[in-house]
């Protein structure tokens, strides 16, 4: 091959790379995790006083063709309240106009729309006895430690409950040698956010998703079954398998893909930004986007690409 020839191959193919990584935007961080709720104040009352969240900035409101146009929604007025635990942050956001949907009665676990903001805390007796106190309602029956057969969550313990609107959350405990190093702090008993969870259908139509498209790395697996996996999901007959993926900085986000049963159903038709189901997963990325979008993953959920600064001028 002669040296122009060579000039001319390595060029076309540094092209191909270059215009591959323009065409699929690669994650550099995972933000805030967003959830719709009915009442602001009630909300951001329940996060500050029972779970330590720490208010970031003032409530911003947002309306206008902006707005309308990164929601999907028409005559969409909002205000947002961003709280923080750690070093991570909850982005809670009421629809003044129009109001969404409630979350059906008959919600589980294993439904396609199910997301969840696990909480890592350094007591979980004394976590649950502050949940208690506060009357939440139970979405496992009981904290429950992981089995030791299970290698990769052996010894962790967790338990699923919901917030006002009924969005689940978990409050988790590592023990020693699993997860961040972080996690083993004693100064606090709510110390951040370790992952977001989604249901999804096929976890390898995910993978190529997340991983392929968007450049999340892997950061673990696992395969969960038996009674105490089965009381903390609220499913009979449980048996997950469970993949974490995560960017450079920010929280994982945790596929969930259950094998059996397989009757959830999937994400709801029609599924809308100011519907209290709708969660959505801010994700920095680059190249930088030039203004902030919604976009769904295989199974629907809510991604907000974003570098951050544009979201706030995108809905003024």
């Amino acid at each position: 091959m002669t040296l122009r020839r060579l000039f001319w191959v390595v060029l076309v193919a540094l092209s191909s790379l270059a215009a591959r990584a323009f065409a699929e935007p690669l994650a550099r961080e995972i933000r805030c995790i967003g959830i719709t709720v009915s009442d602001l104040e009630r909300s951001a009352d329940f996060y500050l006083r029972v779970l330590d969240f720490e208010r970031q900035g003032e409530i911003v409101e947002a309306e206008g063709s902006a707005f309308e146009a990164l929601t999907g929604v028409f005559a969409a007025h909002a205000r947002s309240a961003r709280l923080r635990l750690g070093s991570e942050c909850l982005e809670l956001t009421e629809y003044l106009a129009p109001r969404g949907r409630t979350i059906p009665e008959d919600a589980r676990s294993n439904d396609r729309s199910f997301q969840h903001a696990a909480l890592v805390v350094s007591d979980m007796d004394a976590a649950y006895a502050r949940l208690r106190a506060a009357r939440v309602e139970h979405a496992s029956s009981s904290p429950q430690r992981l089995p030791d057969w299970n290698p990769d969550a052996g010894g962790i313990r967790a338990f699923y409950f919901k917030d006002p609107d009924r969005h689940v959350l978990e409050v988790l405990q590592f023990p020693g040698g699993k997860g961040d190093a972080r996690w083993q702090r004693k100064d606090a008993l709510f110390l951040g956010i370790d992952h977001t969870a989604i249901v999804v259908r096929d976890t390898d139509a995910s993978l190529r998703f997340y991983q392929g498209r968007l450049g999340l790395r892997l950061a673990g697996t696992s395969e969960n079954q038996g009674p105490e996996q089965e009381h903390l999901n609220g499913v009979f007959g449980a048996h997950l398998r469970i993949t974490t993926l995560r960017a450079r900085q920010g929280p994982g986000i945790e596929l969930l893909e259950y094998l059996f049963p397989r009757d959830g159903r999937p994400y709801p038709e029609g599924e809308r930004a100011n519907d209290l189901v709708h969660w959505q997963t801010a994700i920095a990325v680059d190249p930088r986007p030039a203004r902030a979008h919604l976009a769904r993953d295989p199974d629907g959920h809510a991604l907000l690409f974003t570098d951050d600064t544009k979201i706030a001028e995108a809905v003024r």
